[in-house]
């Protein structure tokens, strides 16, 4: 059935399942985003736990905060955590602006910012993800894995790309 030919009040409904859903992919994106930036398990063995702040190491059966390695490249961990640090700030923000937008700005202008602040969010976690992924733990592939924090981060981008996406074709209607 075409929208023109569906009753105002149904067209209304779907109007506002569709920011309820929108709302709700929003904020799993940024729950996603703070656990992956926030939690201490990017890298895991059976003894530590890493994560872009930190690792922990497990001794006498106690979990003990320690610095990251001196290995580590002090650049590239700096880049880790500013865009990790600024994908869940700029997804907040969106958020923020997907509210304010919805009742301030004309039909055919809604969700244009919001959308841009979502796709800069995508961009920077996958900045983040992809320069973990390249840059560190590389001679360690037989003793560790990729922790869960390291995935919520790549399904963060998933989300953050859905919206951002939603958000552009939500502009046009």
């Amino acid at each position: 059935m075409s929208a023109s030919l569906m009753p105002r009040a149904c067209r209304r409904k779907v109007i506002m399942l569709v920011l309820i859903a929108l709302s709700i992919l929003h904020i799993a994106a940024i729950i996603l985003l703070l656990a992956a930036t926030i939690d201490n398990a990017w890298w895991v063995t059976s003894t530590t736990s890493t994560d872009v702040w930190g690792r922990w190491v497990l001794t006498n059966n106690k979990w003990n905060m320690t610095d990251l390695p001196n290995n580590y490249p002090t650049d590239y961990l700096q880049a880790v955590q500013a865009t990790t640090v600024l994908a869940c700030i700029f997804s907040i923000i969106g958020l923020f602006v997907f509210i304010a937008q919805l009742f301030t700005l004309p039909k055919g202008r809604r969700f244009t910012i919001s959308g841009v602040f979502q796709a800069l969010a995508c961009l920077f976690i996958m900045i983040a993800a992809s320069i973990y992924t390249d840059r560190f733990h590389t001679n360690e592939k037989s003793i560790g894995n990729y922790g869960h924090s390291f995935i919520l981060a790549w399904i963060a981008f998933g989300l953050t790309f859905i919206s951002s996406i939603v958000y552009f074709v939500l502009r046009k209607k």
